[in-house]
């Protein structure tokens, strides 16, 4: 593998520089003094953010982007060996690094390096420790995997030896971290275009609670089935989290205030206990602000600093994001595409006043819809009415033989009241016609669907 030499800063070129977490690498490298350019296919508020600091940036992949000067290429998995940059790069013979490696070499100059893992939660649960961290007078440097609007971005640059971020477990991404403290928020099926099944992902999990040294600290969900499994033998320190006392963070007396907004009590190791208060829904949320309590602990940060990080925090874009009011119809926007997820944000809608709850899914990836194609209707029938859109396609160009028509007839096999268009126009005329004062609006996936709401708003 390609070691990155942080004493001599060279140039370094990203596929795909306009991703979430690339272009938080690559501002991260340009700030230590590297020659940082790279390619997206369409110009976005990240990349104008990146030329904005004097990184070019290509608009269209093409072979003749890669030139001679260039010492290394990032990629991240959306990246596939046809891509006429892909080609060009190797046929140069330049040094190749995921985005995965990438990201574990720079950790290695941070001593202390918190990685968050999990199926869900993980951008939401990375942003409550760094509001924490930088509530601390910490100065972590924090790479997550939304906006969070109080550091203005993805990306904070700090000038500690705190380093923050998400480890995403597709193709065994997280494999090439070295963290000192990891979290473990859960574990289900998902990525299954990869990970042949729910015993390949715990393996991968395992192999990630691995990396930690014997100074370190996992935190996991004590909730996790069999899990001896994934923590048995290891030389660090193990915390647990969850919903009882079986483990070593757990809450009680978890209330609603009337945004739905949740309170509750936070027990610790050795019987200390405080009351925390969110500024978000969902026992979801709850048990992510139990992982993050934790591992400020873990970090010796006072009690009443932490709590009152999390009870300034407004959570992250496109997590149970509220966008506004139209004609008296609430509207949300949530990043879900799992199962899980769907059922999490639904049931956590349901402590938000309202009248009708309508959901509007887009469903992310073909692969994932046909995989989960039952589970999803389940899911979705939490919504008192579902209108479906047309499958995002995202990375994948084989359709699988899956539809959205496909979802609507198990939602329609379930009794649920389900509606499919397949344009945004004809979803947004619909929701015009059939939404009425008090209603909540949801609309739901990981690709563009937010548009929707954005639209009806007229934002």
């Amino acid at each position: 593998m390609y070691k990155i030499d942080f004493t001599h800063p060279s140039s370094i070129y990203f596929v795909g520089i306009g991703g979430i977490s690339m272009s938080a690498l690559a501002q991260i490298l340009a700030n230590a003094g590297f020659r940082v350019s790279g390619s997206e296919r369409d110009r976005s508020a990240l990349t104008d953010r990146l030329t904005s600091k004097g990184i070019n940036v290509f608009y269209g992949q093409r072979a003749e982007n890669i030139t001679d000067s260039i010492d290394c290429a990032v990629f991240t998995s959306a990246i596939h060996p046809d891509n006429p940059e892909y080609i060009a790069v190797h046929q140069k013979g330049i040094p190749c690094l995921t985005r995965g490696e990438l990201l574990g070499q720079i950790m290695k100059n941070y001593p202390i390096s918190i990685a968050v893992s999990g199926t869900h939660g993980k951008t939401t649960t990375t942003s409550m420790i760094s509001e924490i961290l930088v509530h601390a007078e910490l100065d972590p440097t924090i790479s997550v995997g939304g906006i969070l609007k109080s550091i203005g971005g993805n990306l904070r640059l700090g000038g500690s030896g705190c380093f923050v971020t998400e480890a995403c477990e597709y193709t065994n991404s997280f494999l090439s971290l070295f963290p000192k403290i990891g979290i473990i928020l859960n574990i289900e099926e998902d990525h299954l275009d990869f990970f042949k099944d729910l015993e390949d992902i715990r393996h991968s999990f395992r192999r990630f609670a691995e990396l930690l040294p014997e100074d370190g600290c996992l935190i996991i969900n004590g909730c996790i089935e069999n899990l001896p499994e994934l923590t048995d033998g290891l030389t660090c320190r193990v915390l647990t989290f969850g919903p009882d006392e079986k483990c070593d963070y757990y809450p009680t007396d978890i209330s609603y205030d009337d945004l739905g907004h949740a309170s509750f009590t936070l027990h610790g190791p050795g019987g200390g206990s405080r009351r925390i208060s969110l500024k978000l829904p969902g026992k979801y949320n709850v048990l992510h602000a139990a992982a993050a309590m934790a591992l400020a602990d873990v970090l010796s940060i006072d009690s009443t600093v932490s709590a009152e990080a999390l009870r300034n925090f407004a959570g992250v874009d496109r997590r149970f994001e509220y966008k506004g009011t139209v004609g008296g119809v609430t509207v949300i926007d949530d990043y879900a595409h799992h199962p899980a997820e769907i059922n999490a944000a639904l049931t956590a809608a349901a402590n938000c006043p309202h009248k009708t709850l309508w959901c509007v899914f887009q469903p992310h990836t073909y692969s994932r819809t046909k995989a989960f194609l039952h589970e999803f209707a389940q899911s979705l029938s939490l919504a008192d009415k579902v209108v479906l859109a047309d499958i995002y396609a995202a990375r994948e160009t084989d359709t699988l033989g899956i539809s959205s028509e496909d979802l609507k007839a198990e939602l329609d096999a379930l009794g649920q009241e389900c509606y499919y268009f397949p344009s945004f126009d004809e979803i947004e005329n619909f929701l015009l016609e059939k939404c009425i004062n008090g209603d909540l609006l949801i609309t739901m996936g990981a690709g563009d669907v937010h548009k929707i709401g954005e639209n009806l708003l007229g934002i």
